[in-house]
């Protein structure tokens, strides 16, 4: 009896012990969901990270992965690839272990891992492996035989090839998943298939897709309206029926049967004017989407004559400029607006191109852009540079020339006595930020949105032509990071520069 009893206290401690890692797990993945529905990303990343730990340890493998997609869903909307990638790949590594464990398939579970891998390589545009994992949704969704998961993989191909131009196989698959659900009577899934596709089409500026789905759709509702009227006159015939029935067996009841057949006939008027009210509706609807598709053609025409507009305006230019006397500050002006808006449109264009990358010891390299505008602060102005004697992998003419505008700035608005600082801090294995910060007189809260928008400002050219930070943002984006500004600063104006090497 006193053996027994410390086994009982151990099996206790330890029923009490899976008990809260489960209410741990569960609290963690509510709390994410609940950040997501409050758009505080980053935030929720962390929270669905530790969750998916949390579960992966109790081998709750449904939940982990769900945790683990939601993840590095977030780190794809960042543009953290190699993190969501990477989290995908311990997913699927946990997923077969509980195969092998277990001994059984999760054809489900690898079907998510394998969905929110292909949308990824949608982003990256590589349709080559973006092909790989739609051939593995695939196998997963025959694996399975779930009619839900089925569904899903004719949408998300539909949605691939669409994406990819490949207009004719996306029509097939997405008629195949129309035909699925008008098996399955389920309208409301048709109906919200069209609604996505129609949203597809607006995303890629593809008229000609919107203008097929715009005839299908209004075919579909038509068809379905069909469906429920001959329903809806069955089940009034059956009624009918039923009147007649009970008006023969009771002959006696005259009275009766008028009331039933006048009932019935103001029924079939109260139907016959819905009818009516809706093919008028209908009319409209269609005189409608015809106006939105002519409109939208014409904005997205506008659009591309106005970039091309710009740019040549830019182009001719130069020639006039040359002509006239250079150390005119008007044409000095002049002459960096034009070489701003070329440099734009040349960094628009080559976004995807990056940067070549070499290493530098980012002590030194901070030290020497900072030393590059002593000559331009107030008096007694401190400048201070906190960085590591560190070597990592940069483009140093890019990212200096990202930090000397922002210190030239900070420079030009911080008064004398005030402090410009340039702090470099790792965050990651491979994320860096380099933080620029000044006790000047800040940025106006109602400025801060358009700060990194170019062309949302008109002002004398000869105080600047609000380029610079727009321009920095997009070598930003081209070395893989980005430029943001740190709005709970207080003290001045802080930027911060992310870099993913």
């Amino acid at each position: 009896m006193k053996k027994s009893i410390p086994i009982l206290l151990a099996v206790l401690l330890c029923l009490c012990t899976q008990t809260f890692a489960q209410n741990r797990a569960d609290e963690l993945m509510k709390q994410a969901q609940e950040n997501l529905a409050k758009k505080e990303y980053i935030k929720a990343r962390y929270l669905f990270l530790q969750a998916y730990n949390a579960f992966a340890t109790q081998e709750n493998y449904a939940q982990a992965v769900k945790c683990g997609v939601n993840a590095s869903a977030l780190y794809h909307r960042e543009n953290y690839y190699k993190e969501a990638f990477e989290l995908l790949r311990n997913a699927e590594l946990l997923v077969r272990t509980g195969e092998q464990k277990l001994k059984k398939d999760f054809p489900d579970l690898r079907f998510r891992i394998n969905k929110e891998r292909l949308q990824m390589y949608i982003s990256l545009k590589n349709p080559t492996r973006a092909k790989e994992q739609l051939n593995r949704l695939e196998e997963t969704a025959k694996a399975a035989q779930n009619d839900s998961l089925s569904n899903d993989f004719l949408y998300t191909q539909a949605s691939y090839y669409y994406t990819f131009g490949m207009n004719s196989q996306g029509d097939t698959a997405f008629k195949k998943l129309i035909e699925q659900y008008k098996q399955q009577k389920n309208y409301a899934k048709a109906d919200e298939c069209y609604q996505n596709l129609i949203n597809i089409a607006l995303r890629t500026n593809d008229t000609e897709l919107m203008a097929r789905t715009y005839d299908k759709y209004i075919t579909w509702t038509d068809s379905v309206k069909a469906l429920t009227a001959q329903k809806e006159l069955n089940a009034l015939k059956k009624k009918y029926n039923e009147s007649l029935t009970i008006i023969q067996e009771k002959d006696d009841s005259l009275s009766s049967k008028q009331h039933i057949i006048t009932g019935l006939c103001v029924l079939a008027a109260i139907l016959a004017a819905a009818l009516v009210a809706g093919a008028i509706i209908l009319l409209r609807f269609i005189l409608l989407t015809r106006k939105q598709k002519k409109a939208i053609g014409i904005a997205n025409e506008h659009n591309e004559l106005k970039t091309e507009f710009i740019q040549n305006i830019s182009a001719q230019m130069e020639p006039t400029l040359g002509t006239l006397d250079p150390k005119l500050p008007g044409v000095q002006a002049l002459r960096t607006f034009s070489a701003h808006i070329q440099e734009l449109s040349e960094l628009e264009n080559s976004l995807s191109e990056p940067y070549e990358m070499q290493e530098e010891n980012i002590s030194a390299f901070c030290e020497n852009v900072m030393n590059k505008i002593r000559g331009k602060v107030q008096e007694n102005v401190s400048l201070i540079v906190n960085a590591p004697k560190l070597n990592i992998k940069i483009n140093p003419e890019h990212l200096e020339r990202i930090l000397l505008h922002l210190l030239e700035n900070a420079a030009e608005y911080t008064p004398a006595g005030g402090k410009i600082g340039l702090d470099f801090k790792k965050r990651g294995a491979h994320t860096h930020q380099f933080i620029i910060s000044d006790t000047g007189c800040g940025i106006a809260e109602e400025q801060r949105e358009n700060i990194f928008k170019p062309f949302t400002e008109v002002k004398d050219l000869t105080q600047g032509d609000g380029m610079g930070l727009p321009i920095c943002a997009l070598i930003a984006a081209k070395m893989d990071g980005s430029l943001t500004l740190d709005s709970s600063y207080a003290k001045g104006t802080r930027f911060v520069l992310e870099l993913h090497t």
